[in-house]
């Protein structure tokens, strides 16, 4: 298919957009528009210039026999203040705390716009350790989840509550639920992952650190290495969590169920990236 170049730059965009992180070779996109690669390169070179003004991500191109380009959305810090800003001020809303001092997050958490951008951020900050896939708990943690393995182009895994028959063979575990500090089960397909591979743990909420250590936990009997994780927010209470090395973008400074006061700041990193 011959096309011109802005129709070819158009359609380039739009694939290298859908399945970010994902290397195409210039050898695809040559035979895509039957143009010869050197072109496809000009065309990537354009692209990426205007990407890095914008903002848009960084266009990468992958050298050797196995290279290529792809798309690694990356927001700029003023773009990443100004988003995690303006999710504070969203979860700070009075109507938000309900009884025992819990907060309504799942409006915001289940918004494609939101959770897409979520997990763009927990993916740039976690490529380096390339894990194999992501892995949550179910349910709230799994949009962002499910947006983070997408940014990532790697598979996600859901840890369930309770055995399911369609899973088949699975490992379950019991963990402490360090908010609620009751005895929880969780279990894993036997199926889902494999031995020697990297999990990265991405979750919605932590106050105490129990689940994500029962994620730790349960992936360990699967010979699977931690790449890292990521929680969207921590509570600055208790101080002392059950994980030790994680990566948070909100904190929760206070909340009272009495006053209906919630407040909310960016994680740390944010503010000095």
């Amino acid at each position: 298919m011959k096309l011109d170049k802005n129709k070819r730059m158009g359609a380039m965009v739009k694939i290298l957009s859908d399945h970010p992180n994902r290397i195409y070779t210039l050898k695809f996109f040559g035979e895509l528009f039957g143009t010869a690669k050197s072109t496809v390169s000009e065309d990537i070179e354009e692209m990426a210039e205007a990407f890095e003004n914008l903002g848009l991500g960084c266009l990468e191109t992958i050298a050797g026999a196995s290279g290529g380009v792809r798309l690694r959305p990356k927001l700029t810090q003023k773009d990443l203040l100004s988003f995690i800003l303006d999710l504070c001020d969203r979860l700070s809303s009075p109507e938000r705390v309900l009884p025992g001092g819990f907060l309504y997050r799942a409006d915001l958490l289940y918004l494609p716009e939101i959770a897409q951008k979520i997990g763009e951020i927990m993916a740039f900050e976690f490529e380096n350790t390339k894990p194999d896939f992501v892995i949550t708990v179910e349910t709230k943690g799994i949009p962002v989840a499910m947006m983070t393995a997408r940014a990532l182009d790697c598979p996600l895994v859901i840890a369930r509550r309770n055995n399911e028959v369609t899973e088949g063979s699975s490992v379950s575990i019991n963990y402490v639920s360090a908010s609620s500090n009751r005895l929880q089960t969780m279990s894993l397909s036997r199926r889902a992952v494999k031995q020697g591979q990297k999990g990265l743990i991405i979750d919605d909420f932590m106050r105490g650190g129990g689940t994500a250590k029962g994620m730790s936990e349960l992936l360990s009997e699967f010979d699977i290495e931690i790449a890292g994780v990521g929680v969207v927010i921590t509570t600055s209470f208790p101080k002392e969590k059950l994980i030790k090395e994680y990566k948070a973008l909100i904190e929760l400074k206070e909340v009272s169920e009495n006053s209906e006061v919630s407040r909310f700041s960016p994680a740390r990193w944010v503010l000095e990236r």
